[in-house]
């Protein structure tokens, strides 16, 4: 299944895309795709249900962050060895974890802004995952899995200055601008996603190539991620964790930072294409 919210912000309906393309209302089922509705069991009463939702018609409508807002926004930081060595950096030995504001996601084509002061905003095309049920001390990589209730394409957009110049040390002051989590357009289920260390993901600014890579080229992989951040911390249904972006991003110096008037275009295979047009703030 794909999961999807569309309207106004702050009023989307949660809406149900089957494996034909057909989009069927869940606001009969629930009020929200938030981290209650995963913690209920949501996802087993969508799919023992969906033949039974109405037809609704989203042609024309905004399409929200396919979540409510997260509980919490963890990011691993420098996961792809190549994205690693374009900044300078070894590749690491243990996840690197970093938190953003969930204030951050917004819908996967909303005007990204750019902040006041900023002469580096950066792109990041990155695998996002939505946790399903509490992850706490887990046992193992495939209980790891277990927990897993979707994935989603995520632009996990930063001000490098923010980040490294004047972050004091600590990265989510460049992470946490307004609008810097562009999610979506929806969250497939892990059953349809299938192996998530097998897809390809592509950025564009302003039509021309920026990134190219596969999530295979993760130096930490999904389940591991999640099973060593449940060493540490408990992973609530509903949050979000973005995995790292792979190389080409204009921290390298081979690109240009963005600037307002510029678009960005991202797309993750089987999760779907955003595009976002930069403004100011």
């Amino acid at each position: 299944m794909k999961l999807l919210r569309v309207g106004p912000v702050g009023s989307e309906t949660p809406v149900v895309m089957d494996v034909d393309g057909n989009t069927l209302d869940a606001s009969g089922l629930t009020a929200d795709f938030d981290g209650s509705f995963f913690a209920g069991g949501g996802l087993a009463s969508l799919a023992s249900s969906a033949g039974l939702l109405p037809a609704i018609d989203i042609a024309g409508l905004r399409i929200g962050a396919p979540v409510a807002r997260p509980g919490a926004v963890l990011c691993i930081g420098m996961n792809y060895v190549a994205h690693a060595a374009e900044s300078g950096s070894a590749p690491p030995t243990v996840p690197i974890l970093f938190y953003k504001s969930p204030n951050t996601v917004i819908g996967p084509d909303d005007e990204v802004l750019i902040p006041r002061g900023s002469a580096k905003t950066d792109w990041e095309v990155e695998l996002g995952v939505v946790i399903g049920r509490t992850a706490r001390y887990l046992p193992s990589r495939e209980a790891a899995l277990e927990c897993v209730a979707g994935y989603v394409l995520s632009n996990d957009v930063s001000e490098r200055a923010f980040q490294l110049e004047v972050s004091g040390g600590q990265w989510s002051k460049g992470k946490s601008c307004e609008t810097f989590n562009p999610l979506g357009p929806y969250l497939v289920t892990a059953d349809e996603v299938g192996d998530p260390q097998a897809l390809r993901m592509q950025s564009f600014v302003n039509a021309e190539p920026r990134q190219d890579s596969s999530t295979a080229d993760m130096i930490f992989d999904v389940a591991e991620i999640i099973y060593q951040l449940s060493q540490y911390l408990v992973l609530d249904p509903g949050d979000l964790i973005n995995t790292g972006t792979p190389q080409g991003v204009a921290l390298s110096g081979r690109f240009p930072f963005l600037s307002a008037g510029d678009v960005m275009e991202l797309s993750i295979e089987r999760l779907g294409r955003q595009r976002q047009v930069l403004g100011q703030a």
